[in-house]
């Protein structure tokens, strides 16, 4: 990456935070006011980068110039919002440094804000900290360090570890360079394909996935290849998306009435997850679903008091068009959030009974919610609508080809189908290290699938060519589950169902309300999703949905126990809720423990061991799945390169790796190489003609390039890679 890529990256970063400053509410209203314009900038930005693709791509004006320009003009428009905000803010009397910010004391969990912040009476929220206090400019440090000087050991102790964990996978995504499976096969192969196209066309492919999954992570990634030139930074995405999904549980939780506490326990059991620690570092696109999911998530809870404006109208959309362009997955959950959202604005409609008062007839705010409703899946057509017409184009289903539509999805929905395959998916979420327990559970599941007469390995509840059960405990980004976060986090659903006033007395609705969302996304992800071995990562947008309300469990848990500890309980009673408490802190030091080795250890990026991105190469580092690759990848770019070859055909299966030649045989100038496929899936777009390219290079299977290479020519294989070169070259 050059020193001018490094700076245009700055653009979007800029526009971003940019962004949250101009808004960020200013009354004491809004819980963390802050953190909900984190939000409102993600949305905006994120939207504005889609649908910067989808024009530019129209256009056939997918280059560098182009994007450069955009995020210069919308930078300038941010910047912009933010003078005018400034202006508006400012009393025309008031000197600029005696200008009261609204700083949320909820923003501080991090620093770990304690009871004796000072605020204003009249600006002072709930107890816990849910609204925002009017500082000084001056005093901004001070009482930064006021508040971490008079929070409790144990705020600072999981703020330190949540900060830790997140700065040290900015470091290895940074360090790291893009080695995922998936990325290495589709993800990436169709960022450089657009690139050398410049435009968004379908093109003949042998890996469906390039044209057939949604590309809404891709999109984002795109910008980051134009601005910068290369995929250094390419990891980044995915970190930002796992900081927002941290910050928004956290707002979650104070939503549903946790405070500091809860809302550190919350950030701290995510950020710990294995799952989020690995994937933050990647180029894989769950931790981007479970960001918008977490986003639609917060703004609906937003609605549940309050009528909806427009802005977060068009805010939902954006969330549900984004959710929809990342990840289809996403709408699983993101569908019994609206639908909570509607029930919730009716109630507020029909409650409006006193126009003297200033408030509409319910029968006016009906038809707004129903406008309202439109509004939002306008704006989510928007985002997502372009892509969705090009498949329906190209495959005549907006779902892509049958084969897609047949391979993921369950094709049986009876009831006893439905349970065996939750238990799977269930088994291989909360696998742990204990191998007799996964042996056990396993074979349970087996012989009770067989009583109920559902085969196990049915292939319509079954991925691919799959065999339940497989190890999932180990820390792969693919694979790894999350047995700690996940069962806090259901038996909070469960709690916060069943028995809500054990976790807050006036927030029965929304805790129940909530939890029937987060339950029913659970029951419906496993009725529309087969098994599969990587599956987890697929439910990474319902642990994060969950989560918050382990941690109001957790901290309620704590709570009781620190106001019950000195009653006049019986003694076997104490006991027994210190044992509960003692089982609280052991099961967050255990997390924190499965965090940090994950982060340590983990797989494909790790800080220490072999592999580590401070010992490996860059090169090296791209083939830790497959290292025997690596050598072979470039002894055929060589002969390829030496051939002087302009036109390179592509031989390759469905789960083959492609991005390596979009490095190896760039051209000199750093412009993307002439590779056409000679295969393609795609019945509206023939493959190259063998006899029109220079050479041909080929992964995977030796006996399908031989097939298509023209008489005559030399044909060389090393393993897993080959190439293929005319006579004379």
């Amino acid at each position: 990456m050059s020193a001018a890529g490094s700076l245009l990256a700055v653009l979007p970063a800029a526009s971003v935070l940019l962004l949250t400053v101009a808004t960020t509410p200013r009354g004491v209203d809004p819980v963390a006011p802050t953190r909900l314009a984190a939000v409102r900038a993600a949305l905006v930005a994120g939207a504005y980068a889609v649908l910067v693709v989808e024009v530019l791509g129209a256009l056939h004006a997918l280059t560098r110039p182009a994007f450069v320009v955009a995020w210069l003009l919308f930078l300038l428009a941010t910047a912009t919002a933010v003078g005018l905000r400034w202006r508006r803010d400012t009393p025309p009397a008031e000197a600029p440094a005696a200008t009261p910010l609204r700083v949320p004391v909820g923003a501080a969990v991090a620093a770990g804000a304690g009871p004796e912040t000072s605020v204003p009476l009249s600006d002072r929220g709930p107890a816990d900290g849910h609204d925002a206090a009017p500082i000084q400019t001056g005093g901004v440090r001070a009482r930064a360090a006021d508040t971490w000087r008079t929070a409790s050991r144990g705020e600072r102790l999981l703020a330190g570890v949540i900060g830790g964990l997140v700065l040290l996978e900015l470091l290895v995504a940074l360090l790291a360079e893009p080695n995922n499976f998936d990325s290495q096969t589709y993800h990436l192969p169709k960022v450089e394909h657009w690139v050398a196209q410049g435009d968004l066309d379908f093109w003949p492919t042998a890996i469906h996935r390039q044209v057939t999954i949604p590309p809404g992570a891709e999109y984002l990634l795109l910008h980051l290849r134009l601005l910068t030139g290369g995929d250094a930074l390419h990891n980044l995405v995915q970190w930002a998306a796992g900081v927002l999904c941290l910050l928004v549980a956290a707002r979650i939780t104070a939503q549903l009435g946790g405070g500091r506490r809860a809302q550190l326990i919350t950030a701290f059991v995510l950020a710990s997850t294995p799952m989020v620690v690995l994937q933050a570092t990647s180029t894989q696109t769950d931790l981007v679903c479970a960001a918008w999911v977490a986003c639609a998530a917060t703004l609906v809870l937003d609605g549940l008091r309050r009528r909806t404006g427009w802005g977060t109208l068009l805010a939902l959309g954006a969330a549900t068009g984004l959710t929809a362009v990342t990840k289809t997955s996403g709408l699983i959950a993101v569908g019994p959030l609206l639908v909570l959202w509607g029930l919730a604005q009716l109630r507020l409609a029909l409650a409006a009974r006193a126009p003297a008062a200033g408030r509409v007839r319910p029968v006016g705010g009906v038809v707004r919610v129903v406008g309202g409703s439109a509004l939002i899946l306008v704006v989510a057509a928007l985002v997502v609508g372009p892509f969705l017409a090009r498949v329906t184009a190209e495959f005549g289903h907006p779902l892509g080809p049958p084969r897609l539509r047949e391979s993921i999805p369950m094709e049986r929905h009876d009831p006893a189908s439905v349970l065996v395959n939750a238990l799977r998916i269930g088994h291989t979420a909360f696998d742990t290290p204990l191998a007799p327990l996964r042996s056990a559970s396993a074979d349970a599941i087996i012989d009770g699938a067989d009583a109920i007469g559902v085969d196990p390995q049915d292939r319509a509840i079954t991925f691919g060519r799959e065999v339940f059960p497989v190890p999932a405990w180990y820390p792969d980004e693919d694979r790894v589950a999350f047995p700690i976060a996940g069962a806090v986090a259901l038996l909070g659903a469960l709690v916060a169902l069943v028995r809500p006033r054990r976790i807050d007395t006036g927030q029965v609705g929304p805790l129940r309300a909530y939890a029937v969302v987060v339950l029913t996304t659970v029951l419906l992800h496993t009725a529309m999703l087969k098994w599969q071995p990587w599956g987890n990562r697929l439910l990474l947008y319902a642990l994060v949905l969950a989560v918050p309300l382990a941690g109001l469990w957790l901290d309620a848990l704590m709570r009781r126990q620190a106001s019950r500890s000195t009653s006049a309980a019986p003694t076997t009673d104490r006991a027994r809720r210190s044992v509960a408490a003692l089982a609280v802190v052991a099961m967050l030091a255990t997390s924190a423990l499965a965090g940090v080795l994950a982060l340590s250890y983990g797989f494909p990026r790790r800080l220490v061991g072999s592999g580590s991105v401070f010992t490996t190469s860059d090169w090296d580092t791209r083939f830790l799945r497959r290292p025997e690759w690596a050598d072979e990848f470039r002894w055929a770019a060589a002969a390829v390169r030496d051939s002087g070859a302009r036109r390179i055909g592509l031989v390759e299966q469905n789960d083959d790796w492609e991005y390596p030649w979009w490095l190896l045989l760039r051209q000199p100038d750093g412009s993307s190489p002439e590779l056409v496929s000679l295969q393609s899936v795609l019945p509206e777009r023939p493959p190259a003609d063998p006899a029109s390219v220079d050479a041909i290079v080929c992964t995977g299977s030796q006996p399908a390039c031989a097939k298509l290479v023209p008489a005559g020519w030399r044909l060389e294989f090393r393993g897993y890679v080959g190439y293929a070169l005319p006579p004379g070259r």
